[in-house]
């Protein structure tokens, strides 16, 4: 064996290698993947909870206990389209927007916090 065939076969050798591994097939696979992962874990979640938000605002009616984003409870006593008048102590009523209402609460509530 001489010196130029011991170069040569090492030459195909080095092109005869393995096939290449497909990177870029798994990374188009990955993307899809991470967004249907995403959907489920945050997305579809936050629509759920944005629409029973929506449905609570809706059902929500005068004389209602509610809490709001900041923590004030009270009666609603008057409504608008947008805003709503919520009364939180005798003679004492504020107006807040819809959206910072955070729940209704049970009938009664207010009497026994007091």
């Amino acid at each position: 064996m001489s010196l130029t065939d011991f170069f040569i076969s090492t030459a195909h050798a080095q092109t005869a290698g393995a096939a290449p591994q497909g990177g870029m097939t798994s990374m188009l696979l990955m993307f899809p993947l991470l967004f249907i992962v995403m959907y489920f874990l945050t997305i579809r979640p936050q629509m759920k909870k944005q629409k029973e938000h929506k449905a609570m605002l809706d059902a929500l009616a005068k004389g209602d206990e509610v809490l709001t984003n900041g923590g004030i409870a009270g009666r609603v006593v008057a409504m608008g389209e947008q805003f709503v008048s919520v009364e939180i102590a005798d003679n004492t009523v504020i107006r807040v927007q819809k959206g910072a209402l955070s729940m209704v609460l049970p009938k009664g509530t207010l009497a026994k916090a007091a």
